[in-house]
Parts: structure tokens; sequence; C-alpha cells
């Protein structure tokens, strides 16, 4: 009996990999919602300690060590990334991105989806690089949408994409006219042709 199955052609058991590999998908993608909202989380806490208590780099250093000493071999809890999650909470959390996402973040300060599917090396990349909350969509949308690695991402912001596809207005774009719609009460970059950027290193792609 035994021999009979190890004689079967191989391809059809490969419908059982196609299962293990989703599963394996579904549960990286399930723990990486879990560990930005928890980074999302920490970051509120941080910025209203910031406010109410004025905490400063002495704090946060103790508070790290505080929070690893209680986790043996925690890691993402070093006093940059602690304050990365406060700017994290905070870049999300303002009028602008409110406004511009009205599905993404809601009026009780929820976390938004989109910003859950990637992880927390693109969040800070795209986080740190955007300056508006269109480009910032843009590129969660983008990355999301292809599946970047954060080379990649980098690559992209890199050659300023956001800039070279809003300067020349490629409305076609489904990525681009997403983000226009969903920016359509708003005067918005990507519908400016004439519209001046000055972003470090992209000025002259513009010209």
């Amino acid at each position: 009996m035994s021999n009979e199955i190890t004689q079967k052609p191989a391809d059809e058991f490969t419908e059982v990999l196609s299962i293990i590999e989703q599963a394996r998908e579904n549960a990286f993608r399930a723990v990486n919602r879990e560990l930005i909202s928890m980074y999302w989380e920490i970051g509120r806490y941080v910025s209203e300690k910031v406010k109410s208590e004025g905490w400063v780099k002495s704090v946060v250093q103790k508070f790290s060590q505080y929070i690893q000493s209680h986790f043996a071999g925690i890691k993402g809890f070093s006093p940059q990334n602690i304050w990365r999650m406060r700017q994290f909470y905070e870049t999300y959390a303002g009028n602008e991105f409110l406004s511009a996402l009205p599905r993404e973040i809601t009026g009780n300060g929820k976390l938004s989806p989109l910003v859950r599917e990637i992880s927390w090396s693109h969040n800070v990349l795209i986080m740190q690089a955007a300056k508006t909350a269109e480009e910032r969509e843009f590129y969660l949308l983008l990355t999301k949408k292809n599946n970047y690695s954060t080379r990649e991402l980098e690559r992209q912001i890199d050659s300023c994409l956001y800039f070279v596809l809003t300067r020349t207005i490629l409305l076609s774009n489904t990525l681009c006219a997403e983000v226009c719609r969903r920016h359509s009460s708003q005067t918005i970059n990507c519908i400016c042709p004439t519209k001046k950027y000055s972003k470090p290193n992209c000025v002259n792609l513009l010209k």
C-alpha cells in the first residue's frame, strides 16, 4: 500500500502545498496586524506621556529597559523604536490623515487597516520618507498591491515615483486614480501639473 502511494505523481499533492502556503501566509499577516496594533497602542501611550508628564529621552530609556526586563529576549523595544512608535501614532492620528482617509482611521482613534497590512519596516520607511498624507497613502497602497520588499520600496521612494507620477498626471494609472478619488474633496497634488515640489533630491526630475 505504501509503495502505491509513493508512486503517485507528485502533482497530485500540489493542492496540499497551496493549502499550507496559504495558511502560513494568513498566519504571518495575522501576527503582523497584531504587532502593528501593539506598536500603535504603545505609541499612543508614549505620546500622551510626553504631553502630560513631559517624558524625555532618559525616561524612554528606562521605559525600554523596563519592558525588556519583563520579557526576556523580546525585540523591537529599543528607545529608538519606541520613539518611532510615538511618531507612528502621531503621524496617522492627526486631522490631516483623518480627513484624507475616512475609512482608515475612525473618529475613535482606531488604527488604519491599510497600515496593518504591511510590515513595521515598511511603515517606518514610508513614515520617515513621505511628507504628506497623499504621498504616504500612495506608498502604502503601492507596497500592499505589489508586495514590495523594503529594499524595493526604498528604491521606488528614492526614484521619486510619487512625484514623477503626480507631475505627469497619469490618471489612467489605477493606483494614482485611487489616491485622487480618496482626496477628491481636497486640492491634491496629482491633479495639479504646475505644482512645485521641494522634496530633496527630487526637484530636478520635476523641471
